[in-house]
């Protein structure tokens, strides 16, 4: 008896996960994680209006500028993108393809195209999630069991402790206005 009422709960589970409208909540939830502003601040807000002469500082205590941290979400953005979506993509060396080699951009036009780049990346990844032919949950054919659901939430994840780290940064150079 135990047995039957165990099948018929993992088939129950199956057949909501499966269901059309859990799909499309989880892809709307994961819509909302990549792009902030629930639990976490998302990425233009945490970047708007960086003053220039600011984006290559450090600040007291804190390890990094925001020109190396938008770089670094920049690259491992593009990566787990580019991982998720072509089985030939090599991976940067770790650490030091993730990292920029200077601490502030060489001019306003780098920064403007790391910014441009990490919401083209970001909209790339939303598409990928939404695609409603697209299984969230079958390992890529490539890799070590990865899945794109996992890798979302490993963006999602990088980026919002990273996000958190440019608020700091801010709060420490006084240009915090939120």
């Amino acid at each position: 008896m135990a047995r039957k009422t165990k099948t018929k709960r993992t088939n129950r589970a199956k057949a909501v996960r499966k269901s059309p409208e859990a799909d499309v909540s989880l892809r709307n939830r994961l819509v909302e994680l990549l792009q902030g502003g629930e639990a976490h601040v998302g990425i233009s807000d945490a970047l708007a209006d960086f003053p220039a002469e600011k984006r290559g500082v450090y600040a007291n205590g804190l390890e990094h500028t925001a020109w190396q941290l938008l770089e670094h979400i920049r690259l491992a953005q593009w990566d787990i993108l580019e991982f998720s979506r072509d089985p030939k993509h090599v991976s940067p060396d770790f650490p030091d393809g993730y990292w920029p080699k200077t601490p502030g951009p060489h001019d306003d036009a780098a920064w403007t195209k790391s910014v441009q780049s990490v919401a083209s990346d970001l909209r790339a990844m939303i598409s990928l999630a939404t695609n409603p032919r697209t299984d969230l949950h079958r390992a890529f054919a490539w890799g070590d069991g990865q899945t794109l659901l996992r890798e979302v939430l490993l963006l999602a994840d990088h980026n919002a402790y990273h996000l958190g780290q440019i608020v700091d940064l801010r709060r420490a150079l006084g240009i915090w206005k939120k």
